[in-house]
């Protein structure tokens, strides 16, 4: 870097822009090419609205150094003073490619597509931009945010806020034409502490959720059995089930590892003895996905599976597997998303110094004997043993929902998972 464009960067932090822009000028007169010089004294032709001079230097830029990102933001500025919404939404686009966490960038294309009509594109960049900035410390209030954008942060957030609402409130339509306003009281309520307008939380401090609390809901780390009438007929297939497991546990043929990357089991497992440690499933239903070929393997099994309650909620639910431990086996403590969901264990092959804690409270497998537990209350298991633990998991409903509340889940969450996946794909 030379002295003089050290000079100019001195000059624009004190907030001396014009001396600063004489400097980028007699940079340029030596060194063409400069890309800050470009960009810079390109800003200044646009403040004088001088705007083909400014494009010029921006097309020089970027015919240099096509992949960077600023000065293609900065193009965007001019095309869309020059009048070329589209060639500045194209600009603005190529510089969030460039550089995904560029929330200038898309604070600039989100308010270019909103003008363009394209409203849901918008909100989905106005969201980004958001997220980025705040999570960087900045545009959380009007103190981090520069006085200038303060007009456009603040179009974000009211975008933002009424954007989301208006999306998932609006999922909620079909169920209550089916069922009535009514029915929707808690879910609305759920949603209203979802996205921050009222605040939320359990009676019991330590159920957590990390993605979605609804209210009304009694906690508790384990439920009493009473809640569940079915439990009874599904433990006495234990043994037509454990049939099954038995026919399959020679061969880890069909099995998958319940985390999939190695990051993910060096986070969430530990080995107490001197093999690693390993948790995989031989699955039944997966992200919401039903096995054909497992269930087909294991029909009792499956039938079985069919008349539990399950927390259908496509893309997301149920998961509903054979849970294999291998010896020395520790998943560390974790907590779940929801409280709308809850666990099931059916214990199938339980050695000694096997166990799962819930919320502080201790809970050892009993073959056959089904437990189940809410799983956003920080949890953990371990075989501590030298076998295998086999146990089932599955995913059901939390059974104080209404018929029409679990309808109206079964649509928002996938609804809220797919808004936030186009958040990171954007």
């Amino acid at each position: 870097m030379s002295t003089t464009v050290a000079e100019a960067r001195e000059l624009l932090r004190q907030g001396r822009f014009v001396e600063a822009e004489r400097l980028y000028e007699r940079v340029l007169e030596s060194s063409p090419n400069d890309i800050e010089a470009l960009n810079m004294v390109a800003l200044a032709e646009l403040r004088q609205g001088r705007t083909p001079k400014a494009r010029a230097l921006l097309d020089r830029a970027v015919q240099i150094a096509p992949k960077d990102a600023l000065t293609r933001h900065n193009m965007g500025r001019v095309l869309e003073a020059g009048g070329d919404s589209a060639g500045a939404i194209s600009s603005w686009q190529a510089a969030v490619q460039l550089q995904a966490d560029f929330f200038l960038a898309r604070l600039h294309l989100a308010a270019a597509l909103e003008r363009a009509g394209q409203t849901q594109p918008a909100l989905v960049q106005y969201s980004r931009a958001l997220k980025d900035a705040q999570e960087r410390g900045r545009w959380t209030n009007p103190s981090t945010t520069p006085a200038g954008l303060r007009p456009m942060v603040e179009r974000a957030v009211y975008n933002v806020r009424t954007g989301r609402r208006a999306l998932f409130f609006g999922l909620l339509d079909p169920v209550v034409q089916r069922y009535g306003r009514d029915s929707m009281t808690r879910v609305e309520q759920c949603l209203r502490i979802y996205l921050g307008e009222q605040p939320g939380a359990s009676s019991d401090p330590r159920q957590q959720p990390t993605f979605l609390f609804f209210p009304g809901l009694p906690p508790a780390a384990y439920l009493d059995r009473s809640l569940f009438p079915w439990i009874a007929e599904f433990e006495a297939q234990t043994p037509a089930i454990n049939a099954e497991l038995a026919a399959l546990l020679p061969s880890s043929q069909g099995r998958e590892r319940v985390f999939t990357t190695e990051e993910l089991e060096q986070q969430n497992l530990r080995g107490g003895l001197d093999v690693p440690p390993s948790w995989n499933g031989y699955y039944f239903y997966r992200h919401g996905e039903r096995r054909e070929e497992n269930c087909a393997a294991c029909p009792a099994t499956a039938r079985a599976i069919d008349v539990l309650p399950l927390s259908r909620v496509p893309g997301h639910g149920p998961e509903v597997l054979y849970s294999v431990f291998t010896p020395g086996t520790h998943l560390l403590p974790h907590k779940g998303v929801t409280n709308t969901r809850l666990v099931g264990h059916l214990p199938l092959i339980i050695p000694p110094d096997c166990a799962l804690n819930v919320g502080g409270e201790l809970h050892v497998w009993q073959p056959g004997r089904v437990v189940i537990f809410d799983d956003t209350y920080e949890h953990e298991a371990w075989n501590r043993s030298q076998q295998t633990r086999v146990v089932m998991i599955f995913d059901i409903w939390n059974p104080h929902l209404t018929e029409a509340e679990r309808a109206a889940l079964a649509d928002l969450v996938p609804a809220i998972g797919k808004f936030r996946e186009s958040l990171e794909a954007a």
